[in-house]
């Protein structure tokens, strides 16, 4: 007979209870709850997060009017008033509806503009939304959507094309030129170096040519050539300020060129702004005052000149041209100034 102390002691466990694993489970979706929710809310009740916007909700609603306020850009339509309305130095008389013609004529660029703006921010969305600032536009971060984006700017169209046909203005051609060339500058022009900047000085030409043919004036070639090379001006210091803010991956054309050949096009352009206006002045005056007015207004031009250099290049500015010429206490007192000046001298011309 065998004693209990003859036993082998039996060391092993007593075997765990049969337990599936996890992944012999199928996942049953529709009984998990999420935590902190009341049990009815299951996790397929919940939206799936694709990062595109869902139904706008009551408050993009309330704000869509300043936010297709804010897609054409109202910051910017000082440039129509300032081109648009140079034609009128050159009128010797005021016949009558010149300034009614001129006010219209800046509406339909301000118009045209707008569309252009509208155009630029739907094909660029994509690449506006890795963009630091450009992220923040109504189209690029949603809160306009492309559809309605689509609408505004053929209500746009619709509103330009009934002011152009039915208003006081009967040549407008400009504004038809102005508009495809801005088509083919959002459809591929805006990536070819050089030409970019180039044909967005060719707009702010078009804005004179149709002052001119809406006050029934002249057309001054030194004026078209100060007015074009100004621009230019303007828009390579903003391709320079670009280039140092954000690099060149933002915008194409920038990778042909370079801070150092910006710099040089930039020094090129301000000289024959200056000179070609004091031409124009020259020719624009009448005797005996035209000596008068090119003398006096070469300083000013000059030190307009100065200044926007000194706020590109020691200040590290030029994003916002308009911005400098309106807000810049010196530019704006140097512009008071050759104003009183100007006026006053062709005031005592014509009389």
């Amino acid at each position: 007979m065998t004693t209990s102390a003859d036993q082998p002691l039996d060391t092993s466990l007593p075997a765990p209870p049969p337990q599936h694993r996890l992944s012999d489970q199928p996942l049953a979706v529709t009984d998990i709850t999420l935590p902190g929710e009341p049990p009815q809310r299951r996790l397929r009740d919940q939206p799936l997060d694709t990062g595109l916007p869902l139904e706008p909700p009551r408050h993009r609603l309330r704000n869509l009017p300043r936010d297709l306020l804010s897609l054409i850009r109202p910051g910017q339509w000082p440039k129509n008033l300032l081109v648009v309305p140079l034609a009128l130095l050159d009128a010797q008389v005021a016949p009558p509806g010149l300034l009614t013609r001129t006010a219209w004529a800046v509406l339909l660029f301000i118009l045209a503009s707008s569309m252009v703006y509208v155009l630029n921010d739907l094909c660029d969305r994509n690449r506006d939304r890795v963009h630091p600032t450009k992220r923040h536009r109504v189209i690029a971060s949603g809160r306009v959507g492309v559809p309605t984006a689509i609408a505004f700017g053929g209500a746009l169209g619709l509103l330009l094309a009934g002011a152009a046909v039915y208003g006081p203005v009967d040549d407008w051609w400009p504004i038809a030129v102005y508009l495809a060339l801005n088509l083919a500058y959002s459809r591929g022009l805006k990536h070819v170096p050089l030409l970019d900047v180039f044909v967005v000085a060719t707009g702010f030409a078009l804005r004179v040519v149709q002052g001119h043919l809406a006050g029934g004036t002249q057309i001054r070639s030194w004026l078209l050539v100060s007015v074009f090379s100004l621009c230019l001006v303007f828009v390579l210091g903003k391709r320079r300020h670009e280039m140092l803010a954000g690099g060149v991956s933002h915008r194409p054309s920038l990778r042909g060129y370079s801070v150092q050949y910006l710099d040089h096009l930039i020094g090129l352009c301000a000289s024959v702004t200056v000179v070609a206006f004091l031409f124009h002045l020259q020719q624009s005056v009448g005797n005996p005052y035209a000596d008068l007015a090119v003398l006096g207004s070469a300083p000013f031009a000059l030190f307009a000149m100065a200044r926007y250099l000194q706020l590109l290049h020691v200040n590290g500015g030029g994003g916002e041209p308009t911005r400098i010429l309106l807000r810049d206490r010196a530019m704006v007192v140097n512009s008071l100034l050759w104003g009183l000046l100007l006026g006053g001298t062709l005031l005592a011309t014509h009389h």
